[in-house]
């Protein structure tokens, strides 16, 4: 049976990355996209990121354009949109696709873990997945929650 830290994804940079590099943190896993109404999202993200990095919480963010084209560019025009945008500074992988028979391993698991909508689909941009320090997949979160309304439950999970 695979886990979590058994998985691994190609940086933004193009470094292959272990998840288990990861492995006694709470991890939240965002599909982004640069062109999405949910975009804005970023900063909270990165906020929530600077706020409890010191507590062993990252975020892992991985652009897709699955969704209404919305991440179309390449990764130096990812990387503006998200560093210099919103200030990114948490871990950005390469673009991947979240549904399909291309779906990306670390997307196919964390659906097969916490499956959300019938089928499991990832619906839109900007589902998020928190992963327990333990890698066991823990809440899957719609695009419509935002990473303010998800800090509690965070917390739970960090064990402050």
């Amino acid at each position: 049976m695979t886990t979590f830290y058994q998985l691994s994804a190609t940086s933004l940079r193009g470094k292959p990355i272990s998840m288990a590099d990861y492995a006694g943190k709470t991890v939240l896993v965002v599909n982004t996209a640069s062109h999405c109404g949910f975009t804005p999202q970023y900063a909270g993200l990165e906020a929530l990121y600077k706020k409890y990095a010191a507590q062993g919480l990252v975020v892992l963010g991985f652009p897709c354009n699955q969704f209404g084209k919305q991440e179309p560019g390449g990764a130096e025009e990812i990387a503006q949109t998200c560093h210099i945008n919103y200030g990114v500074s948490f871990p950005m992988f390469e673009k991947v696709n979240v549904n399909g028979a291309a779906t990306h391993p670390v997307f196919r698991y964390l659906k097969d873990e916490l499956p959300g909508v019938p089928g499991g689909w990832i619906k839109w941009n900007f589902t998020k997945f928190l992963i327990g320090r333990d890698g066991k997949p823990l809440r899957r979160f719609a695009p419509i929650s935002t990473p303010e309304k998800m800090e509690a439950v965070i917390l739970a999970a960090l064990e402050i």
